[in-house]
């Protein structure tokens, strides 16, 4: 415990990196806006309320696409506790239709079980099934060297022979091919072309965690393991994060 004048000193030292920080972030903002685009040839086939649409349905008639690539085989019985996470913390859309941009999520399992799981959760965002067709290949939000070359975060299998794969600190081996990847998308559509955009995977997703930004602010931060300063929130046994993490209505909250 401190003063309040020693409080106000040490708070406006961290308010010289929070600016450093914001002024970074603006820049990389605006970097990324400049990325060059990929025109979508292939025609893509996703299952929705409506049946089989095209990736340009999506849209639902706005320039701009955010994709969520939703972590969930057709062999699971539900979805991606840390995709859920983050799905839990999308509400209404409003704010992005006003700007002319859709925002979906599309996952590998069969619409079917979307369905029973989205209802389980409450969910109204768009969720669509890319189940039979090659899209989470081809956008690397499914890992499989038969059917696409391996780039997991943007690595190729020669690239993670050197750095290693972040579950096993090894390189890329057969038995990972049907890894689903959690990450982020974009897309334009000008006239009847769609271009990819952009896309970030691993940690680069992790601000759309609804609950982080705001745990970030906080003395005890997400109450993760690895977090500095280590042990904070031990006694409490409020680690939730990686292996502990579970669907959003698993807690006892």
């Amino acid at each position: 415990m401190v003063s309040r004048e020693e409080w106000l000193a040490a708070r406006k030292t961290l308010l010289a990196e929070e600016k450093e920080l914001t002024r970074a972030r603006d820049q990389v903002n605006a970097n990324r806006r400049r990325l060059p685009m990929i025109r979508i040839e292939k025609s893509y086939r996703l299952e929705g309320p409506d049946g089989k649409v095209g990736l340009p349905d999506l849209f639902e008639g706005r320039p701009q696409l955010v994709m969520h690539h939703f972590m969930f085989g057709p062999d699971w019985d539900e979805a991606c506790p840390s995709c859920s996470s983050a799905a839990d913390g999308i509400g209404r859309l409003r704010q992005l239709h006003v700007r002319n941009t859709s925002l979906v999520a599309v996952s590998r399992a069969p619409y079917e079980k979307i369905v029973a799981y989205k209802k389980r959760m409450g969910w109204t965002f768009p969720w669509y099934s890319s189940y039979g067709s090659d899209f989470n290949f081809d956008f690397h939000a499914t890992l499989d060297d038969r059917v696409e070359p391996v780039l997991l975060h943007f690595r190729s299998e020669a690239d993670l022979a050197d750095s290693g794969t972040p579950w096993t600190g090894g390189p890329w081996e057969p038995s990972m091919r049907g890894e689903e990847m959690p990450g982020i998308s974009a897309f334009l559509q000008v006239g009847n072309a769609v271009f990819h955009t952009y896309s970030t995977f691993g940690r680069g997703i992790e601000e759309f965690h609804n609950g982080y930004p705001y745990l970030d602010l906080t003395a005890l931060g997400r109450q993760e393991a690895w977090e500095e300063p280590l042990g904070r929130a031990t006694p409490l046994g409020l680690q939730v994060g990686g292996p502990g993490m579970r669907a959003p209505d698993a807690y006892n909250t």
